[in-house]
């Protein structure tokens, strides 16, 4: 499979690195003073300092819960999403959507949970019950 490479705007370097590097565990890569690069789960994370960081939108509908839009993130192994909610437990971040299991029973079911980083940006984490169903219908 091949990462993806994702550009999106935060506020600033200094808490873009903390949430990332110092919460998430990602390994910084390239940085000047307008940009930081990171490695997600083996995704490519472009953050880019802006003074234009746009309002939340909660439109998303998905099993029952109003998710916000856009959004990006991870599929991770069931392992792993356990690591990171504990990782958010412990440094005391908020989940805009608490961490729970959607389609219960059904094709596709998966653990899920969404957090802000601290520029606001929306950020799913997600794991499949069985991972061949990830684009199931």
């Amino acid at each position: 499979m091949n990462p993806f490479h994702y550009a999106f705007k935060v506020k600033d370097i200094a808490s873009t690195r903390q949430f990332y590097v110092d919460i998430l565990g990602c390994t910084e890569g390239r940085s000047t003073e307008n940009w930081i690069d990171f490695d997600l789960f083996g995704n490519q994370l472009s953050a880019h300092v802006s003074t234009h960081i746009p309002e939340l939108d909660y439109c998303g509908k998905v099993d029952g819960v109003s998710v916000p839009i856009p959004h990006f993130g991870c599929i991770l192994a069931y392992d792993e999403f356990n690591q990171i909610q504990e990782r958010l437990v412990q440094h005391g971040v908020t989940f805009v959507v608490q961490p729970h299991t959607r389609y219960v029973g059904q094709v596709g079911e998966q653990r899920t949970m969404f957090i802000l980083d601290l520029s606001n940006n929306p950020i799913e984490f997600k794991a499949f019950k069985n991972p061949e169903e990830v684009f199931a219908s």
